[in-house]
């Protein structure tokens, strides 16, 4: 039986991401890690790991506990080592020797094709390096293991073969997953830990029915501040009535009675529990509107790979204002090909057949955010690109999250997640009326995702849109295009293909 004991544990980079986890972590148990970007998930997984020290509190393990911990990224210096030598280096030099046989056989469970275990790292895909990284935690067949966003670049067959992996490999043993893919924690956990900066929220649940409790619970604590606060204040307001009587008649039992009133009040305002909120810094997206009914319009639209070998035809198909259309299909069928059309097409190049309204304003979101600058800093992108002044920039900025001191640092130095917040500020303020978004959510935290759904939803700009992630496109679409067979057909929801996906 393996065991992770926390005890008073808590950490503190600049400010307090989290404080007072006492957790233990046993066989069976697995746990869906769920925090804002930078509140302190990665920081806690590489202290169970023993790869990091917390700033507060205890952690201890059940003696001779070997922990398999992958990390979001491969290490620089690994990245020149084939995925099959990367993998081995974590065994140890004799069981190297004599159980080599182990590297194939985890890559086998993971389905890692043999033409890419001898690629260098830096040569394949953001997903093969994932899956690199997934099979070094697991060949040396740990007792506890601990993934650090592991559905990140994964396609959806992927993770689904994925979240079928660790339903058998895993089952038995302490897991602990960071993510921020709310279908997948659904799907592999059983637990839930919501991070905080003071009173943890740990639930025998997985992600959504910990969050319908968690938020529940925050509710009734917002409602207990409220009736405590008016109390006190009712306590305040008795004690100045009884102070003025006392003065006017002279009546010292009254000033003592005022006096015990104000303690009593002072004594609940400082017992009042605050009420959490997520500080993440949020980017409200808007819709510039049109007069347009029809957006866009496919009239037999060729869909070809960049080097001309045909995909499929878009034969008729209307983009009408207010449509939050999802393109689905299996890897190779053609999605960011059909994509990369209608991009350049917004950009310029229009093939024949397709028509685009006058009125259309695009904006565009891409999982690699590679129009994003990294040398300014992102006042200097801002400024530059947008006419909106030093002060609202600054403000809306810090609306988004960025602090003052971060807003004068290069791009190069933040964290994928705060890209992604910088590139929704710059997309809200294009003020577009139609979202191209490719992937959206690779480095959305959950408060992030649950905005951009809000936002879509609300505001009701036309939107295409591809995505892995589940939660989000049964939440954003409401029409459904199929590539199958190479054809483009609509069908009434994801379901089915997702039902075929995970088949």
């Amino acid at each position: 039986m393996g065991h992770v004991n926390l005890r008073n544990a808590g950490h503190r980079a600049g400010e307090i991401l989290f404080s007072n986890l006492n957790l233990t972590i046993a066989d069976g148990d697995r746990i869906g890690l769920v925090a804002p970007n930078g509140r302190g998930k990665t920081t806690l997984l590489r202290a169970l790991a023993g790869e990091a020290e917390l700033s507060e509190g205890e952690i201890t393990r059940s003696r001779g506990l070997t922990i398999g911990y992958m990390p979001q990224d491969v290490p620089k210096p690994a990245l020149g080592q084939t995925a099959a030598e990367f993998v081995a280096a974590a065994l140890d030099p004799d069981t190297l020797v004599s159980e080599s046989w182990r590297v194939d056989v985890v890559f086998d469970e993971l389905s890692v094709p043999p033409e890419y275990r001898d690629r260098p790292l830096n040569a394949l895909s953001g997903g093969w390096q994932r899956m690199a990284l997934i099979a070094r935690a697991w060949v040396t067949q740990p007792d506890a293991l601990f993934l650090d966003e592991p559905t990140n670049h994964l396609d959806l067959g992927r993770i689904l073969m994925l979240e079928e992996w660790l339903g058998y490999a895993a089952r038995n043993i302490p897991l602990v997953i960071a993510s921020h893919d709310r279908a997948f924690l659904d799907a592999t956990t059983n637990r839930t830990l919501f991070l905080r900066p003071s009173e943890q929220v740990y639930l025998p649940l997985p992600y959504s029915a910990a969050r319908a409790e968690l938020d529940q619970i925050d509710a009734a604590v917002e409602a207990q501040r409220g009736r405590d606060l008016k109390q006190a204040a009712q306590l305040r307001k008795q004690a100045a009535k009884l102070t003025n009587i006392g003065i006017n008649s002279g009546s010292d039992l009254l000033t003592v009675k005022s006096k015990q009133l104000r303690d009593r009040a002072e004594k609940i305002e400082t017992q009042v529990q605050e009420i959490h909120r997520d500080r993440t810094g949020l980017v409200k997206l808007g819709n510039s509107g049109a007069d347009a009914r029809v957006m866009m319009a496919f009239q037999d639209v060729p869909v070809a790979t960049p080097d001309g070998r045909p995909l499929f035809t878009v034969e008729k198909l209307h983009i009408f204002q207010g449509d939050r259309i999802v393109l689905l299909g299996r890897n190779g069928t053609g999605k960011s090909q059909c994509m990369r059309i209608v991009t350049e097409a917004l950009g310029g190049a229009v093939p024949d057949g397709l028509r685009i309204s006058p009125q259309l304003m695009p904006g565009y979101l891409d999982q690699a955010l590679a129009w994003l600058p990294l040398d300014p800093s992102p006042l200097d992108y801002l400024l530059h690109r947008f006419d909106e002044g030093d002060r609202r920039t600054i403000a809306l900025l810090a609306g988004a999250g960025f602090p003052p001191d971060r807003q004068t640092k290069p791009i190069r130095t933040m964290s994928l997640g705060q890209r992604a917040r910088l590139a929704l500020l710059a997309l809200r303020l294009e003020k577009p009326n139609f979202y191209l978004l490719d992937e959206p959510t690779n480095h959305l935290d959950i408060p992030g995702q649950e905005q951009l759904e809000a936002d879509i939803r609300e505001q009701g700009a036309t939107t295409i849109l591809v995505t892995h992630d589940r939660a989000f496109l049964k939440a954003v679409g409401t029409r459904f295009l199929l590539i199958e067979r190479r054809k483009l057909v609509e069908v009434d929801g994801p379901d089915q293909f997702l039902a075929d996906m995970a088949g």
